[in-house]
């Protein structure tokens, strides 16, 4: 490690120290999500499961809760809920890295953790570089840095980095998002043998390939993986173009389902779908753990979408993640369900029947800001909707076909609103933090993801119909 690589580390615990009980002291502060102990959390870097840990890396710039040179920080769990911050992963301290430790992913060999990362560079007059790179571990905390393993292939510019790497057959891939010169958004392919020598194949997908010749200006984090006899590739593009109830966030994040071929090498595969339906959703990343699940953790936030207006800066803190999801494939769809072992987080068990027609009524959710609520059996003739601590509001449209969730901007200023449709509703699952809210549809056929931030003084939950509906519901107090 050099004397600069501990100089920013050194900086970087010193705002920790000073900060942080001023970040612990905001009533938004979150109780069951990973959320930086000071700064700016973006995308989960690195995910692995690892003699018997999870490994959640993050983005993260500690010294402001704006974008900048970010490091990897750096948390562990053995049971997917109580997480241990770990020591910095990675500083932003070396040519090849000195404007940020980008995105990047975790696999194992012989007994050590390999870290492939994008180094940000940019020269005096702001020219962005970008070099993919990799650091090395024995014990999963320290990390030796090796440097470069993959440069910038011609055809494309700077716009290249966050590197997904998987082994298939005894070769290791590597696939990176992509903006070609003619500023096309696509998903390209390395290989390696080594994993430190790798040789560009060419792009799988994106602009040219499966008629996505205008499919956005540039393809962050990519993330292929195996599922159920299917490749599945997750990406997040940029610059695609509302479109009905789709693409209303700034960027969108989302997946394709079909086959890699591994010779040409091709994606071939059907059309994009969403992955999340809320407001705060992006960069996810997965990994497969000991009991062969495939789990996604992603940032619930979107870049450039309403940053400035979070209360949380003035507590010297911003964003945090989702909670692990686990991804199954019905057909062509994706569907994500919260983790079982999140169970043990619960307290304090109400179960009740609600039957209303043409009433509302609050919910006995005892701590609003840290619960988990499951509405079952449902059955409603015109819908219902679900107010949660005058700040959200999830609702049914059964004639309609459609599910919403409306929050209050992070301004206060105008009410925002998002949509899909479903066939039917039977299955509702919301997990309340202090200042977020998962919905799981239909046992993770949707699910909506986003931040909120109530008054800290409304501790309400109401339930209203305007016809019959009548269900189940279970109220938990978390943790």
């Amino acid at each position: 490690m050099t004397a600069h690589d501990q100089e920013l580390r050194r900086r970087a615990y010193e705002e920790v120290e000073k900060k942080e009980p001023i970040a612990n002291s905001d009533p938004h502060r979150q109780h069951f999500h990973i959320m930086p102990p000071v700064g700016l959390l973006n995308d989960p870097n690195g995910v692995i499961y690892w003699k018997g840990s999870y490994h959640v890396f993050f983005q993260w710039q500690p010294f402001q809760t704006g974008h900048g040179a970010k490091f990897w920080g750096h948390y562990t769990t053995q049971d997917v809920v109580n997480w241990k911050r770990e020591e910095i992963a990675l500083a932003p301290s070396d040519w090849f890295d000195k404007n940020g430790c980008y995105s990047g992913s975790a696999v194992t060999k012989d007994d050590r953790l390999y870290l492939f990362y994008t180094g940000n560079v940019r020269d005096q007059d702001g020219n962005r570089e970008t070099y993919q790179c990799l650091a090395v571990s024995d014990d999963g905390l320290s990390f030796e840095k090796k440097g470069v393993v993959a440069r910038l292939p011609e055809g494309y510019t700077a716009h290249f980095r966050d590197p997904k790497v998987w082994e298939h057959e005894g070769t290791w891939y590597m696939v990176i998002g992509a903006q070609t010169e003619n500023l096309k958004g696509q998903a390209v392919l390395f290989a390696s043998d080594n994993l430190s020598e790798w040789r560009f194949l060419g792009p799988i997908t994106g602009a040219g390939f499966n008629g996505l010749d205008d499919f956005g200006y540039m393809w962050e984090c990519p993330d292929l993986f195996s599922l159920q006899g299917s490749d599945v590739l997750i990406v997040s593009p940029q610059g695609l173009e509302a479109d009905g109830f789709r693409y209303q966030n700034v960027y969108q994040s989302g997946y394709f389902v079909g086959r890699l071929d591994y010779n040409k090498p091709e994606l071939k595969h059907g059309e994009f779908t969403e992955l999340d339906q809320g407001f705060d959703f992006y960069a996810p990343q997965t990994l497969e753990d000991d009991q062969g699940r495939r789990i996604l953790f992603a940032w619930m936030a979107v870049p450039d979408q309403d940053e400035g207006s979070h209360p949380t800066i003035d507590y010297h803190w911003i964003h945090c993640m989702t909670l692990p999801r686990q991804l199954t494939l019905s057909g062509q769809k994706l569907i994500q369900q919260p983790l079982p072992e999140l169970k043990a987080m619960r307290r304090n068990e109400k179960k009740i029947h609600i039957n209303m027609h043409g009433s509302s009524g609050t919910l006995p959710v005892e701590k609003p800001e840290r619960a988990e609520i499951l509405l079952e059996d449902i059955h409603t003739e015109s819908g219902f909707s679900i107010s949660i601590r005058g700040t959200a509001t999830f609702s049914f449209h059964k004639d309609e076909g459609i599910v919403t969730l409306e929050r209050k901007s992070f301004d206060g200023k105008r009410t925002e609103a998002r949509h899909c449709r479903i066939k039917d509703l039977h299955t509702v699952h919301m997990f309340l933090d202090a200042s977020s809210v998962e919905i799981f549809i239909n046992n993770g056929e949707e699910v909506f993801s986003a931040r909120y931030f109530p008054f800290p003084g409304n501790h309400e939950v109401t339930a209203s119909s305007t016809g019959k509906s009548e269900m189940n519901v279970g109220i938990w107090t978390l943790m």
